[in-house]
């Protein structure tokens, strides 16, 4: 498999030994990225990569990280005649960060390395001379008129958020407790009043496995084509998930790729060098499969053991008939108690009563084995067979059970037995990854991350939510749902950090949305959706609009308008005009159908704006307003979504006034559909105090910033990065001159 995980940890070598010339820094930074997975350690080819690489780093001004790549390409044998000029970068990035001595020691060894360099031109020599001189006189430069000490970026002070931790809950606020019940199962509860804001959860993930992602394309040079289509695997540490600039290629796949070689060395003592052989065929099972696989690893077998044991034998107990009355549904009854014994702990906590971020808590995740089909349990066990069996044959039997390799483990099963029943140490294993393939149908968290997606110049930054890692979170898997939650998950690397999102009241549970939000789905809608997590949601909106016969916020925001009068519709299949004047009658299919035609024009307009035709996709967005106007109600969200591309495309060409008062114009209707404090709301501003930053509308600028703040400090923390870009507009804005801000 070219590119992707190989079996037996085999590579593809390109040959690299080209500089790289004529492409945007980012493209052959992410290009040398792709081809260094490719190389094999310690080849001449690799060095050339971090060469290559950094050089395109030092053109992004990440002089740091150029350094690293400097240290790598040397590490692994650089070519010792193009080592002067790699000497030299080095030199400059030392000097551009201030190490003056460092910079000036480089530079020796430079002038050192070309002396005694019988190989070199005269012209190339002098060339280098040249240069060095140059910087030793910027050193002296320096030295002689120190520059001031940076301030903080920014000048920000990063407001510190008061946090006291659970004494019984690990990660969770004080404001907290687990609470039990037939009904709910284990839930928190507010055990004082909660502010919107709150900080209530910062749990690292047990485990986490990065999801490839969808290809993105990188903007190109206008001279040379170059391919660069990257995903999330380019993009972010496969360990931490922290994005990457210099990523750190394991050595025995062209997959794995790391923020640094310490991130990379934990991933290969901890589960990699089991994986590193089966990339093709996790890739293929999928991630639910590779996220089993990594969980059983990371607890070690001793301890999956022992909880499969003890497993077997609460099954014995069930049984019982005594035992019967303090079990249902895989969970003890807190209200049965026994007079003369200690109440039963709730599963998942420890011995002394604490819920632990541990494996013990994610291995007593609810399974629901019962309610699976039986055809997804047979393939979840297909599944998990063929991993066991493919350790097997590899020899990786003893890395997975945590014991010194026997010589009858090191070597690969001959062929004619590879049809042998698994050893009973592996078959443990095996129970506890399809218990946790089966889990993470109803426990999986998705961990996300906001992508930038660059409008025109770049000077108005669109985002969106990614899918980025599928996670273990056993503390956050507490929380049930509700159609209208009221909490706030946001995450950075693999930590969660859950805030409210409103007032809890105390006594009042703390609910997290699975996916199917009342502000973007009917309740018969989001009861569907909610099946795949074997329950029947009664929160307080599907209640509402169940019992109650009230429309959704979707249902009547959404809604179709008569194409004669623009008068709403009403009905089902056919829709009549609710204005008794009219009476005008038309199938939903029709206007359905309408709808779909219209949403293929906005694409066609969306794909002209992307080829730089931004007047004709003016000209296209506009009719098709017109033509929404005639049928869909002026609260649909598609009219919001138009004003938001019209704003989109005269961002593009500068016009902020024009960008300014389309945005305003969707962001009205996004507070109809989501609420004014909705973490869409504040996304929203956000992209407006950018338009009216560029637009020097400084006084509507201000006010929009102080909004946005407010809304995402809720949702996402004062330490966010949207919130220190605010901070950092609103800086700016202040500073600038008194006769600016009185013209504005």
């Amino acid at each position: 498999m070219r590119g992707g995980p190989g079996e037996g940890g085999l590579r593809s070598a390109p040959r690299t030994g080209v500089p790289v010339r004529g492409v945007p820094g980012e493209a052959a930074s992410l290009w040398s990225v792709q081809a260094a997975s490719h190389e094999r350690p310690g080849s001449p080819e690799l060095s050339v990569c971090f060469a290559n690489r950094s050089a395109a780093l030092f053109h992004l001004g990440h002089f740091k990280v150029c350094l690293e790549d400097i240290a790598r390409a040397q590490g692994h044998g650089y070519p010792d005649r193009l080592l002067p000029k790699v000497l030299l970068r080095k030199a400059e990035c030392l000097l551009r960060l201030g190490r003056l001595q460092d910079a000036a020691e480089a530079l020796s060894a430079v002038e050192n390395k070309i002396t005694v360099d019988q190989t070199m031109t005269s012209a190339t020599h002098q060339a280098l001379l040249k240069k060095i001189s140059q910087l030793r006189n910027k050193v002296h430069e320096k030295e002689s008129c120190p520059e001031p000490a940076p301030e903080a970026h920014g000048a920000i002070q990063r407001e510190s958020e008061i946090w006291e931790e659970n004494d019984s809950i690990s990660g969770a606020s004080s404001s907290l407790s687990l609470n039990f019940d037939l009904d709910r199962g284990r839930h928190l509860v507010a055990s004082q009043d909660i502010l919107p804001g709150q900080n209530l959860l910062k749990e690292e993930a047990f485990v986490s496995v990065l999801c490839p992602g969808e290809s993105l394309l990188l903007p190109d040079s206008s001279e040379t084509v170059w391919d660069t289509q990257v995903t999330n695997a380019d993009l972010y540490c496969h360990r931490c998930l922290k994005q990457l600039l210099a990523s750190v290629p394991c050595s025995g796949c062209s997959y794995a790729k790391y923020c640094s070689q310490n991130c990379a060395d934990l991933a290969w003592e901890q589960y990699h060098r089991t994986e590193c052989s089966l990339g093709a065929l996790l890739l293929t099972l999928g991630v639910f499969c590779h996220v089993a696989l990594r969980t059983v690893l990371l607890a070690g077998f001793a301890e999956v053991s022992r909880l499969v044991e003890q497993s077997h034998n609460d099954d014995k107990d069930l049984h019982n008939p005594e035992a019967k009355c303090k079990h249902r549904n895989g969970a003890p009854n807190m209200g049965a108690g026994i007079p003369g014994k200690a109440e039963p702990l709730i599963p998942g906590c420890n011995d002394s009563g604490q819920y632990q971020s541990s494996y013990q808590a994610v291995f007593n995740l609810l399974p629901h084995t019962e309610k699976h089909n039986p055809e997804h349990k047979f393939l979840c066990t297909l599944s998990i067979v063929a991993i066991c069996k493919k350790l097997q044959e590899a020899g990786l039997e003893a890395a997975v059970l945590n014991q010194e390799a026997s010589e009858e483990w090191s070597k690969p099963k001959a062929c004619e037995n590879r049809s042998e029943e698994l050893s009973p140490e592996l078959k443990i294993m095996a129970e506890a990854m399809l218990r946790h393939v089966l889990q993470l149908q109803c426990n999986a968290q998705a961990i996300t991350v906001m992508q930038e997606l660059e409008s025109g110049d770049g000077a108005v930054v669109n985002k969106k939510p990614v899918r980025l890692a599928t996670a273990f979170f056993p503390v956050l898997s507490l929380l049930n749902h509700s159609c209208s939650p009221n909490i706030s998950v946001s995450f950075s690397g693999t930590a969660a950090t859950v805030r409210a999102s409103q007032p809890i009241p105390k006594g009042q549970e703390v609910f997290h949305c699975y996916g199917p939000h009342r502000c973007r789905m009917r309740v018969a809608e989001r009861q569907q959706l909610l099946k795949q997590y074997f329950f029947e949601c009664h929160c307080q909106a599907c209640l509402e609009e169940i019992e109650s016969d009230v429309k959704s916020v979707v249902s009547v925001r959404n809604s179709f308008c008569c194409p004669s009068c623009q008068a709403s519709m009403q009905g089902e299949d056919t829709l009549c005009c609710s204005n008794g004047a009219c009476a005008l009658s038309v199938s939903r299919e029709s206007l359905s159908q309408r709808l779909w035609d219209l949403q293929q024009q906005i694409k066609k307009a969306l794909k002209l704006l992307s080829n730089n035709k931004s007047d004709q996709a003016i000209k296209m967005l506009l009719k098709c307003q017109v033509d929404a106007g005639n049928f869909l109600s002026p609260e649909h969200l598609l009219m919001g979504e138009m004003e938001d591309h019209l704003a989109q495309v005269y961002a593009t060409l500068g016009k902020w006034q024009e960008a300014a008062r389309h945005l305003q114009s969707s962001i009205r209707i996004v507070e109809m559909h989501h609420g004014p404090s909705s973490v869409e709301m504040g996304h929203e501003l956000f992209k407006l105090a950018q338009i009216l930053f560029n637009g020097f509308a400084v006084s509507e600028a201000l006010s929009t910033i102080q909004r946005a703040e407010e809304i995402l400090s809720v949702h996402c923390g004062p330490q966010s990065t949207q919130i220190q870009e605010l901070k950092e507009m609103k800086t700016c804005l202040l500073e600038l001159p008194r006769s600016i801000l009185q013209r504005t």
